[in-house]
């Protein structure tokens, strides 16, 4: 089942992996991953490059160029030029001015105006790129401006007129006014942001930076109300691993007030612990204020011999701290009976979950391969219905294929250099080398083909599980008539049993393919049901392991589906990590061909996000009940294809 997503919008996953790869390519980092973000930027610290979701609503050309105009700023730029040491120190500047959105953003359009033109040093082939960037910003800048200065947001206004200074190729560009006091200090802030194009790093902007905040403290009240460019605090990631006490400085500062030591005695163990009524809070080693509220002041006491690693383990029905003294008891927790499980099931999550074999996105799922339960007599007899539904279309399948193999079969093969003699003799006199020779014993030809159907047992196929199961066995009878070899798997994910750091899926194959040409498979299929989410790119990686084992030369993957992947962390590149999985099958020489189940109209929507994944190899199905009358022709094709 899906969840709710307020941003529904689809994602282009050819446009993003052509990002993501130029990415990489252009900044020399093979780990580099790309995202995309309400604004543009790069963290070093998680090694990630983020697009600016502000071109989502621009035309396609426009749109194509200012993503790409922040993968080049990002990669060719912001990786090796921007000095985050000195980006530290700009959020040090602003913890001392009224003036910090200001400051932030001011700082990260200038510098991005410093590395575009580097880039466009190092590549002149961006800038093209950058010059649809920039009249696009300076649309948006201009409405924004008018905008600012009617509601008398001057910090923003100001914000954007210094956008519009500074990337104009008119000298008499017109300069609206704003009050007084910004209109006489415009022409210093004007020069001085203006150095950013003769900066020779980080650090030069950063010392522009000051010096207009300083002039600026004085003449703006208010901060920036707007983002329009954003750079993250990395000075608060760079201080997480420290911001804690260490263990030296939880230790005890000065000494005890008394420094006695307990004598030992025997007579000790017969003394019973004796408390008095009242139990104090101050005594005179709390008597400073040291702000220890809810903390155990031990400042005073008798010294024991008691080591650390004389205590037992804590149990749920001891009391706090009632486990730090006393006897050697017995407990519970040293069964060991579940450790042999529990190894099982991690080699499983490593199988699934480890390394790039099964996508970047999938790195914490893991498969659990469940058999199909007994055949019921009820479901025989209800597969024989099934069975005769489809007869028809299978009958006709097997016809058509046993003629064209006879056809194969008895076709003769002419040009020949030895057999029967042709009739037509004329190459004998004309050609130097002669073939006039055929033969008509050609060997049986046989289909060298195998198939495996993906079937997505997800929540939202609750309407039309029943009416794909009588297309899944039109394959099945229709292979098996033709002795092809194939599967069916049904994969979904389990949503009770999902974390962030852990996912099961489950891959339950009701037809496998030792007894796909058995004569009595079949009924397993009727125990495929709707379950509950669906990674997509996860269970066709797995299919594709298995059927790139298979010595067959033909080798075809259908993947049943009503819509996009939704699974836990799996919404937001569930469509990219699908259509990577895809890409990757067919680089093994898998044809990938998904059957897309409706039931009704399917929006245009719909249609872009399958071919985002599928590209055209997809077969759109709008009712759901016609479904044997478009599997025919594909299997036809399909079986007709491996002859």
């Amino acid at each position: 089942m899906r969840p709710i997503v307020f941003n529904d919008k689809k994602i282009d996953s050819f446009l993003f992996m052509e990002l993501s790869d130029l990415a990489t390519s252009l900044s020399k980092k093979k780990g580099l991953e790309v995202e995309y973000a309400f604004k543009s930027y790069y963290d070093p610290y998680m090694t990630k490059l983020y697009i600016s979701l502000f071109w989502d609503n621009h035309p396609p050309f426009e749109k194509v160029q200012g993503l790409k105009s922040d993968v080049f700023l990002r990669s060719i730029g912001s990786v090796a030029q921007t000095d985050y040491e000195v980006v530290n120190k700009l959020f040090m500047l602003m913890k001392n001015t009224h003036l910090s959105s200001f400051s932030r953003q001011l700082f990260m359009l200038l510098e991005d105006l410093r590395l575009e033109e580097l880039c466009k040093r190092e590549r002149p082939g961006t800038t093209r790129t950058f010059m649809v960037r920039r009249l696009e910003y300076r649309k948006y800048f201009r409405s924004q401006l008018t905008v600012n200065a009617e509601r008398n947001n001057l910090t923003d206004a100001l914000y954007n007129l210094l956008y519009l200074l500074l990337t104009t190729d008119n000298p008499l560009e017109d300069v609206p006014s704003l009050n007084q006091d910004i209109d006489r200090a415009l022409p210093f802030l004007r020069e001085e942001a203006s150095k950013c194009y003769e900066a020779n790093n980080t650090y030069d902007i950063l010392v522009s930076i000051r010096l207009i905040v300083e002039v600026l403290e004085e003449l703006l009240e208010n901060d920036m109300l707007n983002t329009y460019f954003f750079l993250p605090d990395f000075s608060v990631k760079g201080e997480e691993d420290t911001a804690g006490p260490t263990f030296d400085e939880m230790k005890r500062k000065s000494e005890l007030k008394n420094d006695d030591i307990k004598q030992k005695d025997k007579s000790d163990e017969d003394e019973e612990d004796v408390h008095e009524d009242k139990l104090p809070t101050w005594h005179r080693e709390s008597e400073s204020n040291n702000k220890s509220f809810l903390q155990f002041d031990m400042e005073q006491g008798t010294k024991t011999d008691l080591m650390g690693e004389g205590v037992r383990e804590g149990e749920d029905g001891d009391q706090a701290m009632g486990f730090v003294q006393g006897e050697s008891q017995q407990t519970h927790k040293n069964d060991y009976s579940r450790l042999e499980a529990l190894d099982v099931l991690n080699d499983a999550r490593k199988e699934g979950g480890s390394g790039a074999e099964f996508g970047r996105e999938n790195k914490f799922a893991y498969p659990v391969f469940v058999k199909p339960e007994g055949i019921s007599g009820e479901q025989k007899l209800a597969y024989e219905e099934y069975k005769q539904f489809v007869a028809p279309y299978q009958k006709k399948l097997k016809q058509l294929i046993q003629k064209t193999l006879e056809h194969k079969k008895i076709l003769p093969r002419n040009d020949l250099p030895f057999g029967r003699l042709s009739r037509k003799l004329i190459p004998w006199f004309t050609d130097e080398n002669p073939r006039v020779f055929y033969k008509k014993d050609n060997p049986s030809i046989e289909i060298d083909a195998v198939f495996s159907l993906l079937v997505d047992c997800s929540a939202s196929m609750f309407d039309k599980m029943e009416q794909t199961k009588y297309g899944i066995t039109l394959f099945h009878e229709a292979l098996k008539s033709v002795f092809v070899p194939h599967e069916v798997v049904g994969f979904w994910e389990d949503t009770n049993d999902a974390t962030s750091t852990s996912q099961p899926n489950y891959f339950k194959t009701v037809i496998e393919f030792s007894s796909s040409l058995r004569q009595i498979s079949g009924p397993e299929i009727l125990q495929l049901e709707p379950e509950e989410d669906n990674r997509d790119g996860y269970a066709i990686r797995h299919m594709t392991k298995r059927l790139i084992q298979r010595g067959e030369k033909q080798k075809f993957l259908l993947v049943f589906s009503d819509g996009e992947p939704a699974a836990m962390d799996y919404e937001k590149n569930g469509i990219v990590d699908t259509h990577q999985a895809i890409m990757e099958a067919r680089k093994n020489g898998l044809e990938v061909i998904n059957v897309f189940l409706a039931n009704g109209e399917i929006d245009e929507g719909q249609v872009k996000t399958i071919q985002n994944m599928y590209g055209k190899y997809s077969i759109l199905v709008p009712d759901i009940e016609e479904l044997p009358d478009v599997l025919f022709p594909l299997l036809k094709k399909l079986l007709l294809k491996s002859l």
